[in-house]
């Protein structure tokens, strides 16, 4: 299966967050400005270790706060691999402690103390901390639904605070005065597993499970409110002198909550190099200051690479990135990457997806936007790794057939519109309003439905025109005005779908011209009667080609945008040049000779009349080729010659004529779908041979086959 999740964005800040961290241990704008200073390493850079603790919430505890999941393996290998990083780190440190005396009269209580809370080292805190952390929520989550899990950890959170930024609000009260006292004798700050990591590991969750709670401008907006917001606490709580430590503030909250959607809605391919960087960065940074130090005293350079503190900061951050990729270059941490090319295969051109949507989009009228449908898997294509490449492409709305599709693509970091095109149950309402989905409004019946759920919805209009599938009928106007009267929806469309826009004969043009007039004196009533329709769409793929006019706001392309048409013929008649995205290729098992009066494959179909070679080749129906290409109908492409299918195709393998193809060997590619030499074949010639559509051919792709952009 196709693993469509990327993390770039994640990835890249992981590694900024690291070098932050550099920053609060050594001060580099101390030469310029003890303010400025302040607000870089006091403030800004606060926000690098919740950073990681919310990296860690959103990989690890999704599944148990939300899926109530009882296998405990994934957050048993986490802590397992948590807990290896402290041994190692706590020993790289051994001979700095030493060094420094550290250890010297240190009681069974002080080592619980270092190994639970403190850490052995000042910056090691980190790793029990998010051990302790990661383990409450999962307690909690046993017993309490996300809701309380997160009101538990806010309530840890605040009597953090209470010890760490705002001390001075409680160091005057006698009776929390002591409780604190008593609280820093179990260990130095409340900084740790037990305050300060619940709340951004379940923070963390929740955006694993919801990532695109907010828009990416949104997110913008609140993320540079949040931080003046904490610029300007820090200071006056810095001025006032109320701070034990500086770690933990209330806007720190917001403000890693709109951080991590707008990090997640950075679009960038994952760099895993990053984190393996990343982390041995924020191990060993500390053991490079002692390091330049140590050199600058050697050396007499101290004024120049310490008392310079941004020089400091640069040698100690250079040495440390080195370092650390370094380690990343060790095997290790080599993993090899999965051969996404070992049997069967889908590759996606994306130079033809650019192609197909700049010649769809010179075909649309001002004000007017691809609405591309990616459906079914993007008509097996790939709705992920299609919608993000139409998000590069500057697209900003889609459709979809069912709101668990929906649901996956937020999943995976899409933003914009998604409009549901098809019926939602209502028990899974919910997930149209924690998605953001567009629902589609069937019929006044189904509004009613939808308003009775109690919470806003946003909804587009569909209006039956005359192909009597979904949609309110045109004529039914009272139904319509009081659909828009429902409390709960809030409606930001209406739409039709034509269904002859396909066929060129005077009936079909003049129903397609019927059902857009009625379309129109629906909305034109609705004007006339106080009603807005912000949004109007009417045209699919063939609308668009051959009825450009009808394009409102929206045109929802489907079978177009990938490249071809239903049919061959109607793929010929549209006028435009559009490129095939898709192609599908597998491997040759094996090749093998078959005798004169041989047959081949179940049922012994067509005994070769001579001697033959034939190919296996590494593909069947369990892949979603036809069946009925079976004994001669289709043929696949073997060094730019056509194959013919001998046989009947098998689930998981097809055999194909190739005493005509010389030389064939084991691992060789045949071509089912695609170009091979000067040969080609494509999705409308499989449907011919079918005798379906394209669209079914492709749509019909399972998930068995990996799909690779090229």
């Amino acid at each position: 299966m196709t693993k469509d999740k990327q993390y770039g964005g994640l990835d890249a800040f992981k590694l900024i967050a690291a070098l932050l961290v550099i920053c609060i241990h050594t001060s580099p704008l101390t030469i310029f400005s003890a303010n400025a200073d302040f607000f870089l390493t006091r403030i800004v850079a606060r926000i690098a270790v919740p950073f990681f603790l919310m990296v860690s919430g959103f990989f690890v505890l999704p599944q148990y706060l939300f899926e109530r999941r009882r296998d405990t393996h994934p957050l048993m290998r986490f802590l397992k691999k948590a807990l290896l990083l402290y041994a190692v780190a706590i020993v790289i440190y051994l001979p700095v402690n030493f060094y420094a005396g550290q250890f010297k009269e240190l009681d069974a209580a002080d080592m619980i103390r270092m190994a639970m809370f403190d850490g052995t080292f000042y910056h090691l805190w980190y790793l029990p901390a998010v051990i302790l952390g990661v383990l409450i929520v999962f307690l909690l989550s046993r017993k309490l639904p996300f809701q309380a899990v997160i009101g538990a950890s806010l309530f840890l959170y605040g009597i953090g605070l209470m010890g760490d930024s705002y001390f001075g609000a409680i160091s005057g009260v006698p009776v929390l005065s002591t409780i604190y006292d008593t609280m820093f004798h179990v260990f130095s700050y409340t900084r740790n597993g037990l305050f300060y990591a619940p709340v951004f590991l379940a923070m963390g969750a929740w955006l694993g499970h919801s990532p695109r709670i907010c828009s990416a401008k949104m997110s913008a907006a609140g993320f540079m409110v949040s931080m003046v917001l904490m610029t300007v606490v820090g200071f006056t709580l810095h001025h006032l002198g109320w701070q034990r430590h500086d770690s933990m503030y209330l806007a720190l909250l917001p403000c890693m909550y709109f951080l991590y959607q707008l990090v997640m809605a950075w679009d960038r391919k994952s760099e895993p190099s990053f984190r393996i960087i990343s982390t041995w960065i924020y191990l060993t940074h500390p053991l490079f200051i002692v390091v330049v130090r140590g050199a600058a005293k050697a050396t007499g350079l101290v004024d120049m690479l310490v008392q310079n503190s941004l020089i400091h900061y640069l040698a100690v951050s250079v040495l440390s990135v080195l370092f650390a990729v370094l380690v990343a270059k060790l095997p290790v941490f080599k993993k090899k990457k999965a051969f996404q090319k070992g049997r069967a295969w889908i590759e996606l051109d994306r130079a033809a997806l650019r192609h197909n949507v700049e010649t769809l989009c010179a075909l649309l009228p001002n004000g007017c936007e691809l609405m591309p449908a990616v459906k079914t898997n993007a008509y097996g294509h790939g709705a992920v790794l299609i919608s993000r490449e139409l998000k590069r492409l500057g697209v900003n709305a889609f459709c979809v057939a069912t709101v668990q599709e929906g649901a996956a693509l937020r999943k995976n970091g899409i933003t914009g519109t998604i409009l549901v095109l098809g019926y939602t149950h209502p028990r899974d309402f919910s997930l149209l309003c924690r998605y953001h989905l567009t629902q589609t409004v069937l019929d006044f019946s189904y509004a009613k439905v939808l308003d009775q759920y109690g919470k806003n919805i946003s909804v587009h209009i569909k209006i039956d025109t005359g192909m009597h599938r979904l949609g309110e009928r045109s004529e039914k106007t009272e139904e319509i005005i009081r659909i828009f009267e429902c409390r709960n929806l809030n409606i930001e469309g209406i739409f039709t779908h034509l269904c002859a826009a396909d066929e060129n004969s005077a009936e079909s043009m003049a129903f397609t011209h019927a059902q857009a007039k009625v379309f129109y004196d629906v909305v034109a009533e609705l004007h006339q009667r106080g009603f807005t329709c912000r949004k109007k769409h009417i045209v699919n793929s063939d609308g668009l080609l051959y009825y450009p006019e009808l394009a409102e706001n929206y045109a929802r392309v489907g079978i177009a945008l990938y490249g071809m048409l239903s049919t061959r013929a109607g793929t010929e008649r549209c006028g435009i040049s559009l490129e095939p995205v898709l192609s599908i290729k597998a491997r040759i098992a094996l090749v093998k000779d078959l005798f004169q009066g041989e047959a081949a494959g179940y049922g012994l179909q067509s005994a070769t009349p001579q001697d033959s070679r034939i190919a296996v080749v590494a593909i069947g129906y369990g892949d979603s080729i036809p069946r009925s290409l079976s004994c001669g109908v289709g043929s696949v492409l073997i060094q730019g010659i056509k194959a013919p299918i001998v046989g009947r195709i098998c689930m998981d393998q097809m055999l194909v004529d190739i005493s005509n193809v010389p030389n064939v060997k084991s691992g060789d590619i045949a071509v089912i779908i695609g170009q091979s030499g000067n040969e080609k074949i494509t999705a409308c010639d499989l449907s011919e041979q079918a005798g379906t559509i394209a669209n079914e051919i492709l749509s019909r792709l399972g998930e068995r086959m990996e799909r690779l952009l090229i």
